[in-house]
């Protein structure tokens, strides 16, 4: 029997180097400086591991392997252009002056032509960062099927694929901020739902109309869906999760959500765990690994058929929400508005009346 717990205590510390690592410090800590039987034994059954892995995940630091930089390259073409996207967005103002202009005096053509003017260059925003949603879509399950694919389970590929988690958590970073911004701008659903009608009425009326081109029926349809979503980004993010797992069918859905619910664990430890946190270098790192956790929270909840919130959940959410209510109050509201109202499981019967409390 002490044979056998061996064999198995020793392909485990293979598997799990970090842990190993990690969890013989915090031994040596504690005043321990030998295994019993019992923890042999903890050790052996995962009792100590249920709170979920424990290693630190490098945000600031991760290189791809040569394993790695062929899906690092695809994704890092589109992860450079994510900071212009929030420039762009954060610097949008909308043309609401000359839409009411134009509205309230229906027959003034320059008055119609100036809104007309003011809102098809916007509208070109609009596209190009509904087309941004496109390709961060398709980087998104480039990066899944790298750390979802077996032999490996997803605390493996996490531990062993550092520079892909962490453009995984860079993903889920932008997709929070850029659906932050969208949500406290009303001038975009504004702007593009006046296009469309000036738009039609060109049409009935055979007027030429400048910027039809760019933005065809179409791809306006697709636009409009996607700009009447409150977080758009997010949806993009859970309809390219689901529709990975559908395409995936050899691959059991275990393997995505384990991914999701390992990667809300590993930033949940690294953020109540002194040691680890104090390896941070950047006082940004902080709230990126917070808004990362409460994105994939949210990703897991939408993908997962019972959601975050359920007892059988794999992520630990209470621990979750306490991290979350440990930073300073302004800090971290948007985050816990986030799971107050984008979530979809909260409200659910299945979800314990403290942590419904813990958000109210």
């Amino acid at each position: 029997m002490l044979e056998e717990c061996s064999s198995a205590l020793c392909c485990f510390f293979k598997s799990s180097p970090f842990f190993f690592r990690d969890w013989e410090q915090k031994q040596r800590s504690t005043g321990y400086r030998y295994l019993s039987m019992g923890n042999l034994l903890k050790v052996l059954t995962c009792t100590d591991l249920e709170q979920g892995p424990n290693f630190f995940l490098d945000f600031e630091n991760a290189q791809p392997t040569e394993s790695e930089k062929e899906i690092y390259n695809q994704v890092n073409v589109v992860l450079k252009d994510a900071e212009g996207i929030l420039e762009d967005l954060q610097s949008y103002r909308g043309a609401g002056h000359e839409i009411r202009e134009a509205i309230q005096h229906p027959t003034d053509e320059r008055l119609q032509e100036k809104a007309w003017g003011a809102v098809v260059p916007l509208v070109g925003k609009l596209k190009k960062f509904y087309e941004f949603s496109q390709r961060l879509e398709a980087a998104l399950r480039g990066l899944l099927g790298a750390l979802t694919s077996t032999p490996y389970s997803p605390t493996q590929h996490l531990e062993r694929e550092q520079a892909l988690a962490k453009q995984f958590a860079e993903i889920l970073h932008f997709t929070l901020r850029f659906d932050e911004l969208k949500m406290t701008n009303p001038a975009i659903q504004n702007d593009f739902s006046y296009y469309r009608r000036t738009l039609s009425r060109m049409r009935i009326n055979n007027v030429p109309a400048e910027g039809e081109n760019e933005v065809n029926n179409e791809l306006a349809n697709r636009m409009s869906l996607f700009y009447a979503e409150a977080t758009p980004m997010l949806k993009t993010l859970s309809d390219a999760t689901t529709k990975f797992v559908s395409e995936n069918k050899n691959l059991p859905i275990e393997n995505t959500t384990d991914c999701l619910s390992t990667m809300a664990s590993v930033c949940r430890v690294m953020l109540e765990t002194p040691e680890y946190r104090s390896r941070f270098t950047n006082e940004q790192t902080v709230s990126f690994c917070l808004r990362v956790m409460v994105g994939v929270i949210i990703l897991y909840d939408h993908v997962h058929p019972v959601g975050a919130f359920a007892k059988t959940s794999k992520i630990d959410m209470k621990g979750c929400i306490k991290v979350l209510k440990d930073q300073p109050p302004n800090s971290v509201e948007g985050l816990l508005n986030a799971l107050r109202y984008t979530t979809k499981h909260l409200n659910d019967e299945t979800t314990s009346k403290q942590i419904k409390s813990m958000l109210q």
